[in-house]
């Protein structure tokens, strides 16, 4: 059988990923590949998911709180900029285990399609050897963003590719110090439904909402130095908002986090997350 040229293979499938031009022909591919279905998901494939991933009782088992603003400034009818800043707490709520800072550029490449490409900083609270202090991963990535109607529902899809630089660390005079830099691949696929409570008018410009999404990590490039496994993480996240106006949204949730370690270990981490929305 020939291959359809509308439907490319994905190149990592086939290709060395190490590479990192390889990424953006492999995001084209794997979209274009899924494009023709992704109309056809809806919130029961949610659940699905969370049943495979979350459910079980073994594992370790964490608490922790998560602070989370999304914005998006519009600077010409195809252009816009965009970041979101994250703060994450620990075990209990203990300590800051996480500051990411991830900014970008938007590419609007049809009403429903959006090209983004970008940087994350990442600081990460480490423990070794009973010292702990914090270490900063970079990533590149690079995303293609596709919305729809499913009747009340906006469905949004986001197939996201990143190049991560993780350091390593030691400890040196009690503290934790970078000790050189491991590269990692990964690709999320993402999926988040909203659906209006109290409105069927569209667009949708005021009144609250219900949230329900969920979003895979899978690690496709020099797995030994993450997990050494395909599947990174899983997360499901349940929430209700408010939209004051068009341009902001007040959000807060439930966000289960499913982490698979080295050596077959299992991290489940409940988390609850409050989040802004800020389109201007």
């Amino acid at each position: 059988m020939k291959p359809n040229p509308k439907f490319p293979i994905p190149q990592f499938l086939v290709l060395n990923p190490d590479f990192p031009i390889k990424f953006y022909t492999s995001l084209a591919s794997i979209f274009f590949v899924f494009l023709p279905m992704m109309k056809l998901l809806n919130p029961v494939c949610l659940l699905i998911i969370f049943n495979l991933f979350s459910l079980s009782s073994s594992g370790q088992t964490q608490f922790s709180g998560w602070l989370a603003s999304f914005n998006t400034f519009k600077v010409s009818k195809k252009f816009s900029l965009v970041t979101d800043i994250q703060l994450r707490s620990s075990d209990e709520v203990q300590h800051v285990q996480t500051l990411l800072i991830r900014p970008g550029v938007n590419l609007t490449l049809a009403k429903q399609l959006t090209l983004s490409a970008g940087y994350a900083y990442v600081q990460n609270r480490r423990i070794l050897n009973n010292v702990s202090g914090y270490a900063v991963e970079h990533r590149i990535w690079e995303q293609l963003l596709f919305n729809h109607k499913l009747s009340a529902l906006a469905v949004s899809h986001r197939l996201r590719l990143e190049q991560r630089f993780i350091p390593r660390v030691a400890v040196v005079n009690n503290e934790i110090r970078k000790n050189g830099t491991l590269h990692a691949n990964r690709i999320r696929y993402f999926i988040r439904n909203l659906l209006p409570l109290n409105s069927r008018r569209t667009p949708f410009t005021k009144g609250p909402f219900a949230a329900l999404q969920d979003e895979v990590f899978l690690n496709i490039g020099n797995k030994a130095n993450v997990n050494g496994k395909t599947f990174d993480q899983n997360r499901f996240y349940l929430a209700i908002g408010y939209r004051v106006n068009k341009r902001f949204d007040l959000e807060t949730g439930y966000l289960n986090q499913y982490i698979r370690g080295s050596n077959a270990s299992v991290t489940r981490n409940h988390v609850v997350q409050l989040a802004t929305y800020l389109r201007l």
